[in-house]
Order: structure tokens, then sequence, then C-alpha cells
């Protein structure tokens, strides 16, 4: 339960927490709120102050419907931002969220430490003989299709038999191409309609099976706010309630907009242990 990043082995046995930074102009949640150099380092900073072990930094937005944008766009993005966040935090674990091999080779040479796919190699199948050279770990993440038709692919014999078939090759693919570190997130909100979402939930810790670190990003989603008929920015209480849940079923890695909160979260779950 330990992933290696830049040669600093993190123990994912202490749950940690992943703040998220989206430098998208049409993320969900906080679209185009970071849009500078001056608002992008301050939010960072409040982040590792609030003790985010990781922060995971994002240029395609993931959002149902979203419509993929270049490889081009993409870089011209994302590389700047992690240029200025090494040189502003020399010590951050940055998480480069992408699906793009040359996006994901770029930012770890840049100085990345981590890799966030939410397809798990499927939408470029250099992804993974990629992270296998840059030997750096990876984040393999459920999901049928891409975002913007992921919500038309929801039938499942078996949901949790069917993500665990899915991870089970997707591990084996990894493995066999020689990347050691691994964790796997479930992909709430992705491919999964609301029920679905709460089956996953409930049966989180099925997902345990395959003894690795399990990352989950509830964070304000759409399960929360349309559940309590409320929008994103209401929807930090239920994001609280949901990661409390979640870490009572085995969750390593909390993937959130606020990390205090979930910070909080980790601190009252390890004291009822």
């Amino acid at each position: 339960m330990t992933i290696n990043c830049k040669g600093t082995l993190i123990d994912l046995n202490v749950p940690r927490v992943m703040g998220v930074l989206n430098i998208t102009p049409d993320s969900f949640f906080d679209g185009g709120k970071y849009k500078d150099e001056k608002t992008i380092v301050s939010q960072v900073e409040k982040m590792l102050n609030e003790g985010a072990t990781f922060i995971d930094v994002g240029a395609q937005s993931s959002r149902p419907g979203a419509e993929l944008i270049s490889e081009k766009e993409e870089l011209d993005r994302i590389l700047p931002i992690v240029n200025l966040l090494i040189n502003e935090f020399p010590e951050i674990v940055l998480s480069i969220d992408t699906f793009r091999s040359k996006v994901a080779e770029k930012c770890i040479e840049a100085g990345g430490a981590l890799i966030n796919d939410i397809s798990a190699g499927n939408l470029d199948k250099a992804m993974l003989p990629t992270v296998a050279q840059l030997k750096v770990p990876i984040i393999l993440m459920h999901m049928r299709g891409e975002p913007k038709n992921m919500q038309q692919q929801t039938d499942y014999n078996d949901l949790i038999h069917d993500i665990l078939k899915y991870f089970s090759e997707r591990i084996a693919k990894s493995r066999s191409l020689g990347v050691h570190d691994i964790v796997i997130d479930p992909g709430f909100g992705f491919s999964k309609t609301l029920k679905q979402n709460y089956e996953l939930l409930k049966g989180l810790d099925l997902l345990l099976s395959p003894r690795l670190p399990i990352l989950t990003g509830l964070s304000r989603k759409s399960m929360i706010y349309k559940t309590l008929e409320l929008d994103a920015k209401d929807a930090l209480n239920g994001t609280t309630a949901l990661n409390m849940y979640a870490l009572q079923k085995g969750a390593s890695i909390l993937r959130v907009h606020d990390v205090k909160e979930a910070m909080e979260c980790i601190k009252l779950s390890t004291a009822l242990v």
C-alpha cells in the first residue's frame, strides 16, 4: 500500500487527500476559476497548507458530455502550470490528470510525480508503456467510452463484478508492461447512473480484493447534489458525508475540491479505528 513518487515512498495505509486543480474553462464545478498564475498558486498553497498530499492538475474536462480538446491545446494549457507549480513548490507531488501519453511524458519530465488516467490506458494505447518507461505510479479509473458518450454506456450484467473484471484486465496489462505502482478509481459519475453510483459506493469494499489502494472522487458530483436537490456549489456537506462513508469502506485517497474538510474526515475516521 505504498507508492513511489519521485523517490519518496508514500504510505497509503494512512488515508490521503488529493486536491483538485482544474485549469479548464468548462469543468463542472470550478471551470474557469483558476485562470492566472496568482489564483493558481494561491489555491495550491491553500490546499497544501490544509494537508493535501497530492495535487491533481488537469487541462481536459471530463464532465459528462465534454468534448475532447486537441493534444496541442491540452499541452499548451497544462505544461506551463506544471512548470509554475514545480518552481513555486519544489516538493509538490503533482498528479497529472490526462489520458494522453505525450502529455503524460512531457509533464513527468517537467516534474510531475504520477499519472491519473480516466480511461486506464484505453484511450491511448501508448499510455501504459509510457508510464512503465517513466517509472511512475498510475491511477487507473473505470469508465466506458469517453466523456462525451459515457453516460450512454451504463448497462451492466453485475455492476461490481463487471468493474472488478475491468480492473483485473487493466491491472494485468499494466503489470505485464512493468508498471509497479497502481491505484484504482471506480469512477463515480463515469458511465454510471445515479442509482449505480450509490450501489458502487455501498459495495466499495468489494474492490479491495485486488489489494491495491482505492481512490474515490466524489467531490461535489451530481450523485450528491441531484439527490439533495441542490447544485454543485452547495454540495460540500453531502461530499463530506459520502467521503466519511468511503473511508469506512476502505478508500485510501480522497480526491476533493475542499481539502480541509476531507482532512477532518480522515482524522475522525482514524479516531474510530
